[in-house]
């Protein structure tokens, strides 16, 4: 049996690792509760019988019994520490429990079912779900899934199916999300599908609520480089370095937004935090639109090889200007390795004045007092 949370917790803010923080205390002792429950169940067999599930047309099955233990949703801004704790909970509770990021789960859940489908034509999707979600729940008592997010239908619903069989299984399930349950999928198309799901939720998780003074991760940059020049193997370990610290070394996701109507990749996310390349940001056909919708999601964006433009890449450096913009508006932090210093980036004198600007916001975006100002994110855009 793994050490207890709340102790784990309180010897991190001891020893100086971690601050003080109220809101995360409560959580903290939220999540021993659930993990001193856990521990008191012995067995990893659920006692459910899921094929009652194939009697019955998929969809929100609630059983009227209360399972061994209530899972909880962990929710609230960017950087308040729902990670950190979910992974205390997840390190100090070794036995049956399973760790993944939201992002894996769906890649695992897609290929599962369609190896399924692939062996039987005739099988339907949802049937697919439950045998995965059977298959998935054998010996696992926790699942701890950090960042759930959901940004399409097709998603919701397979996401929707899966942790209803989980949860009807017994299996416990503790997740994070930035948003309360009510704002998934939020003016998602046939969102009304989605709203069994929500309710379930509510239902047999516990919503805690974390909402820190600051963001946590974005300490973890003050009072360091965020500007790299020139683009050699130091900048590169320097940009790795930063999104190791800035997303508690986790494994780059591509993840999709959507632009009014159209798909932005993103071709590495996690954690707030997204990675571009120079190019795919400022030599493709993107506008104010599609940066602000960057700079929206996510508190950070981090950018490889920011090239020295001249007179011949001017619509190059007119994309860049807008993007700087677009990042400085939303107060997120850029980081970037880059060939030549800000003010020498462009070379052309038809935009000497807008570039001047972008000289003097990027440098101002490298500035203590820029790095410690809350991101502004959609929701705090709109409120």
């Amino acid at each position: 049996m793994g050490q207890n949370l709340l102790d784990i917790y309180k010897n991190l803010v001891k020893s100086g690792k971690i601050d003080a923080d109220p809101a995360q205390y409560i959580a903290a002792k939220h999540l021993s509760s659930l993990q001193y429950s856990i521990n008191q169940d012995s067995t990893l067999e659920h006692p459910i019988n899921i094929f009652s599930f194939l009697k019955k047309k998929l969809g929100i099955f609630i059983r009227e019994a209360p399972l061994v233990s209530r899972g909880i949703y962990l929710y609230g801004g960017v950087g308040a520490g729902k990670s950190m704790l979910m992974d205390l909970l997840a390190s100090s509770t070794p036995k049956g429990t399973k760790r993944l990021h939201f992002h894996e789960l769906m890649r695992h859940i897609h290929h599962e079912v369609y190896t399924l489908q692939k062996k039987n034509k005739i099988r339907t999707v949802d049937n697919s779900i439950v045998e995965v979600a059977t298959k998935f729940s054998k010996g696992v008592k926790l699942l701890c899934l950090d960042e759930m997010e959901v940004r399409d239908i097709a998603d919701a619903m397979i996401v929707a199916n899966f942790f209803s069989c989980l949860l009807e299984i017994g299996t416990v399930v503790v997740t994070t999300s930035n948003r309360h349950p009510d704002d998934l999928y939020k003016d998602g198309l046939q969102r009304q599908k989605f709203i069994p799901f929500i309710d379930l939720i509510k239902l047999r998780l516990d919503l805690i609520k974390i909402e820190a003074n600051k963001d946590y991760r974005r300490g973890r940059i003050l009072g360091g480089s965020v500007y790299f020049s020139p683009i050699d193997s130091y900048a590169t370990r320097a940009l790795n370095i930063a999104w190791n610290r800035l997303t508690d070394d986790s494994k780059p996701e591509s993840e999709t937004i959507i632009v009014k109507g159209r798909k932005l990749v993103v071709p590495a996310a996690a954690h707030n935090v997204a990675r571009f390349s120079f190019s795919d940001l400022c030599e493709c056909p993107l506008g104010a639109g599609d940066y602000l919708e960057l700079g929206e999601h996510f508190g950070t964006i981090i950018i490889d090889g920011v090239k020295a433009l001249g007179p011949e890449n001017r619509d190059v450096a007119r994309r860049f200007v807008t993007l700087v913009d677009a990042l400085y508006e939303c107060r997120t932090v850029l980081i970037c390795s880059a060939e030549t210093a800000p003010e020498a980036i462009y070379t052309g004198d038809d935009w000497s004045f807008e570039f001047s600007r972008t000289v003097s916001r990027m440098i101002e975006m490298q500035a203590v007092d820029y790095v410690s100002q809350s991101h502004l994110s959609v929701k705090s855009r709109n409120s």
